[in-house]
């Protein structure tokens, strides 16, 4: 059974040490992900599994699907669990049409797109309301921070969401949003959802200081490298294994990770994987548990039998001398967020 855990040391919500990435649920065939969607009875047993684990911390976003996983992701766990029993994060800023105002952080866009997450979702709040980007996104209208943050305070007063979270950029983005809401006695971001794992650890060096001296949680996404740390790519990207990495999914798996060493790092997982006797996924989702900074990584699964693996890698206690051989490999990488976003 997972532990519970405060998210961060600005709010008092309690989630699960792990949180259930839901990308992959919702209506096959739509949105970016469509090739390797389960619809809502494939995805069923899963969440059923995922609570019957002590696993409650649900994340999605408006963009998964096009609103299809919202509406899976609302409809189980309504069927599944009283509203007070889990906890659901959602996402907005993503392009929801071809319209200028369907994208972004525009106070227009905060508020159509938070009611229609709603809508979807089929309740009446959102617990953990995430930015998906800054408001200066790639390819947007670039409203005025103070819009931004002034627009997403009206929101969490209105009830209609109890946190805000915030999701990939610049240390010094991220600053400026928590400081323009605090001089302005607006609600800041209790959560930081950044790209980190044992692949890609740029993060380190300064979003998850900051994070930890300033009380911010962090839930990294990917912290299996979208499949690279559990050999699903078998060694390089015209080899994958796996439906998501055979699939158009595979050319944004290539986008994000450019490191030299990065098939190699995933073979030293695979290494002390063997020495453990567990998978190089529950490895690799281990050496991130075992860091204090880190609150709860965003996992993601098809299968129940992955979903207990992972559950299971909150067990392991690696040695010193093992993370340091996991870690010996890392090579600095330009930060994504240089070509525009992450």
């Amino acid at each position: 059974m997972l532990e519970s855990v405060q998210l961060g040391q600005n709010s008092g919500l309690s989630v699960s040490k792990l949180a259930l990435g839901t990308m992959n649920f919702g209506e096959p065939g739509r949105g970016h992900q469509g090739d390797w969607t389960l619809d809502i009875d494939e995805a069923r047993p899963i969440f059923k599994a995922a609570l019957d684990h002590g696993l409650y911390y649900f994340d999605c976003a408006d963009v998964y699907g096009i609103g299809a996983c919202e509406r899976v992701v609302g409809s189980l766990l309504r069927e599944l669990a009283p509203r007070d029993e889990y906890v659901i994060a959602t996402k907005i800023s993503g392009a929801m049409g071809s319209h200028p105002n369907q994208v972004g952080l525009s106070r227009k866009h905060i508020m159509e797109g938070v009611d229609a997450c709603l809508e979807r979702l089929g309740l009446d709040y959102i617990d953990h309301l995430v930015i998906h980007r800054h408001p200066h996104g790639r390819g947007r209208v670039q409203p005025p921070i103070e819009e931004t943050m002034e627009a997403l305070h009206d929101v969490v007063k209105a009830g209609k969401v109890l946190y805000l979270g915030a999701s990939s950029m610049f240390a010094w983005q991220f600053t400026e949003l928590q400081l323009t809401a605090e001089m302005r006695g607006w609600t800041k971001f209790v959560s930081m959802q950044n790209h980190y794992n044992l692949v890609y650890r740029e993060e380190e060096r300064e979003m998850n200081p900051y994070c930890a001296g300033t009380g911010v949680a962090l839930t990294p996404w990917s912290p299996l490298a979208r499949g690279i740390l559990t050999g699903s790519y078998q060694g390089g990207f015209d080899e994958g294994g796996t439906a998501r990495s055979q699939g158009r999914d595979r050319n944004r798996t290539e986008s994000l990770y450019h490191g030299e060493n990065t098939f190699k790092i995933a073979d030293r997982v695979g290494e002390i994987a063997q020495k453990y006797e567990k998978s190089s996924a529950q490895i690799a989702l281990a050496w991130l548990l075992n860091k204090p900074e880190i609150t709860a990584p965003i996992v993601g699964v098809s299968k129940i039998t992955q979903l207990d693996e992972l559950v299971a890698a909150d067990d392991i206690e690696l040695a010193e001398e093992d993370i340091a051989y996991l870690e010996e490999l890392y090579q600095p990488l330009e930060n994504l967020l240089s070509f525009g976003t992450s």
